[in-house]
């Protein structure tokens, strides 16, 4: 219990997350009952992708998965108009390859890869200080079919219509990969 509080202040400190409210939680699916800040520090309720598509990326600018970003933007391109959502989330967890503010972070995606798709501040999304939002995601008791720590940057996690868990792809999946493409357009097709 201790820890969970530790955790959550820590998190709250930050800025980049918080727990839902007591309204948000009655009618929001649990993944998307959670308000965390974007890349330029406005606060974002995840509520508001409800019955959309939603794809979840721990992401990083100095990665050797760092194309990914291109790959991203090539799904936000093909499939926003038919309901996906992809929400970048910059964590430097990870061999510190996402070391940048989130202004950095924002011109870097924006010049090299023309990201368009929803971009969040940074967070933590392992260990100490993990992100409310990661937390929900790999835990057993929140999430059990997909839980488990965080591997690496560019892990993914597929969230349908209806507000669940539905795929994770570990980081070297990528965002074309055959099996992707085909979560999503499954989960697109469903009204």
């Amino acid at each position: 219990m201790r820890r969970i509080l530790v955790v959550s202040l820590a998190c709250a400190a930050l800025g980049a997350c918080a727990l839902p409210t007591a309204a948000e939680s009655k009618e929001t699916p649990p993944v998307l009952n959670f308000t965390m800040k974007t890349i330029d520090g406005k606060d974002l309720k995840l509520s508001q992708f409800q019955g959309k598509v939603v794809l979840f990326v721990n992401v990083a600018s100095k990665c050797g998965l760092t194309p990914q970003y291109q790959a991203l933007q090539d799904l936000h391109d093909k499939y926003a108009d038919q309901g996906l959502v992809i929400i970048g989330i910059p964590a430097n967890d990870f061999g510190r390859q996402e070391p940048g503010s989130d202004s950095e972070i924002a011109e870097f995606c924006t010049n090299k890869f023309g990201v368009k798709f929803q971009m969040m501040s940074k967070v933590v999304v392992k260990g100490d200080g993990q992100c409310e939002l990661y937390k929900f995601l790999t835990s057993k008791e929140s999430n059990p079919q997909f839980a488990g720590d965080i591997t690496w940057n560019f892990e993914k996690f597929l969230v349908n219509r209806k507000g669940e868990v539905v795929q994770r792809f570990n980081p070297r999946v990528k965002p074309d990969d055959p099996r992707v493409l085909k979560a999503i357009e499954d989960e697109l097709a469903q009204k």
